[in-house]
């Protein structure tokens, strides 16, 4: 018999709460499956809903399956707290975290499973491609890895292997936080030499945000215009649009098929954290980020070649589509996708808060002109200065926290420039002003010359990009 929904939840923790409403979740499930009255199930599924609602009533959050309360924490006396030790959140739709230097990425290539990038494997980066590591290997900004030393392997063993990476087209301008992983691929793909697709995933922000299919098929036409103009190769370059592409290529659908028998509700929901509420195109969809990992999903590009092992560099957040499409291979007859994880790119406010395509202030967008640049780096960027010029003299800054010398590792590629900055501004030195000024005149450059190279890609250019053909690569 189900419980009371009558009972007193009141005395609960949030972390309790949440523990009940996932033990009523799987009553409720093995009522269903035991074909139990329909009484029965009914009185369950009230049960359920009324735990929910308390959940939420409590904590403030929606119930999501496999992610415990993150910030609440019920004492005896009946307050509340901050979770000091709570882990910091990251799905691919969120990044919160309490702590101002931002997310704690050695705790998280713990829970993920994944493998930190170390000196030995820059190293042989470094060794087997000839060139320098690029400065976001050297400073850690791409810090996580799975199976990069099998892509290692096979390049040395004359094995080829293919670039994916993507973008979520949500809003017409780019900031500056979505070109890091651009930059790096178009780095990977020069010093291997290798083909490179990119999906825009236009269906996924149609079903997510409240925009029509036709605003997201824009957008990603628009996004295309700022991808390419940033130095991709067209001979060796395939963008497309899953609105578009999905339709023509027979071969990527039957993979997205294939992936969705072997994935069960459950296991998306245990993942991703969708809820009964949630649209049905949302629970299919990580199936269609999981099939451009499959060489066979382009036909055109590969000349009907499969088994192409793939290398998809992302930030991690992105992972859960990816852990998913690494159990579902080997079952499907294919390779495992290798990956590559950036951190993530922090907001103009501070790296515990999260950037936002309606918030203007929140980052540099690739549309802004020199004097925005300037002005909201200086009114907006989080300073780890001290109060008083003289305290600062006295104290120093902090750029663990400081956003403006965050955004120089990732934008000045001048190392001994970047540690001479450090060093004077931590020893007080160095004022936050002029800080923000060194920064002011690395990105207003930097936007200037983005801006110039996408005057020039053309409708003509975008439709060349975007056409299904054979790449410029021998397999």
């Amino acid at each position: 018999m189900a419980d009371s929904p009558n009972c007193d939840l009141k005395s609960l923790s949030p972390l309790q709460l949440f523990e009940r409403v996932t033990e009523q979740g799987e009553k409720v499930r093995a009522l269903k499956a035991g074909k139990a009255p329909k009484d029965e199930i009914d009185a369950a599924v009230r049960m359920l809903l009324s735990l929910k609602l308390s959940y939420k009533t409590t904590t403030g959050q929606d119930y999501r399956a496999g992610l415990p309360p993150k910030d609440l924490l019920l004492i005896n006396n009946g307050t509340t707290k901050e979770e000091e030790e709570d882990e910091d959140l990251v799905d691919p739709w969120n990044v919160q975290t309490s702590n101002a230097k931002g997310v704690d990425y050695d705790k998280l290539i713990v829970r993920f499973g994944s493998s930190k990038i170390d000196t030995d494997l820059i190293n042989r980066i470094e060794r087997a491609t000839g060139q320098k590591p690029h400065h976001f290997l050297r400073r850690g900004i791409f810090f996580s890895h799975r199976d990069m030393d099998q892509i290692l392997d096979a390049y040395e063993n004359k094995k080829s292997f293919y670039l994916y990476t993507g973008r979520g087209p949500s809003s017409q301008a780019m900031h500056v936080g979505h070109l890091i992983p651009f930059m790096f691929t178009k780095w990977l793909q020069e010093v291997f030499d290798v083909p490179l697709v990119i999906q825009l995933t236009d269906d996924e922000k149609y079903l997510w945000k409240d925009m029509t299919v036709e605003k997201a098929y824009e957008y990603a036409k628009e996004n295309a215009k700022d991808i390419i103009a940033c130095g991709f190769d067209i001979n060796k370059t395939f963008i497309f649009s899953d609105l578009d592409y999905l339709g023509a290529s027979p071969g990527f659908y039957k993979n997205i098929v294939k992936v969705q028998k072997h994935v069960t509700f459950n296991q998306v929901k245990g993942i991703f954290g969708f809820t009964d509420s949630d649209c049905i195109g949302k629970i299919s969809f990580p199936a269609i980020q999981a099939a451009p990992s499959f060489s066979s999903s382009f036909p055109q590009i590969f000349s009907g070649k499969e088994n192409i092992q793939c290398l998809i560099p992302c930030a991690i957040d992105q992972d859960p589509y990816f852990r998913m499409t690494r159990d579902v291979a080997p079952r499907i007859g294919q390779p495992k996708p290798a990956l590559l994880h950036s951190v993530f790119f922090p907001a103009l406010q501070g790296a515990q808060t999260k950037m936002s395509a309606s918030d203007p202030n929140s980052s540099i967008f690739l549309t802004d002109t020199p004097k925005q640049i300037k002005t909201k780096i200086n009114k907006h960027a989080f300073s780890g200065g001290r109060d008083t010029i003289e305290e600062h003299r006295k104290y120093g800054g902090n750029c663990d926290v400081d956003v403006s010398f965050m955004y120089l590792t990732f934008f000045l590629e001048d190392d001994d420039r970047l540690e001479q900055l450090k060093q004077a501004y931590t020893s007080g030195e160095l004022l936050t002003g002029e800080l923000k000024k060194v920064l002011i005149e690395t990105m207003q450059p930097l936007v200037a010359a983005h801006q110039e190279r996408r005057k020039q890609v053309t409708d003509e250019v975008v439709k060349q990009f975007m056409t299904p053909r054979k790449l410029a690569f021998e397999f």
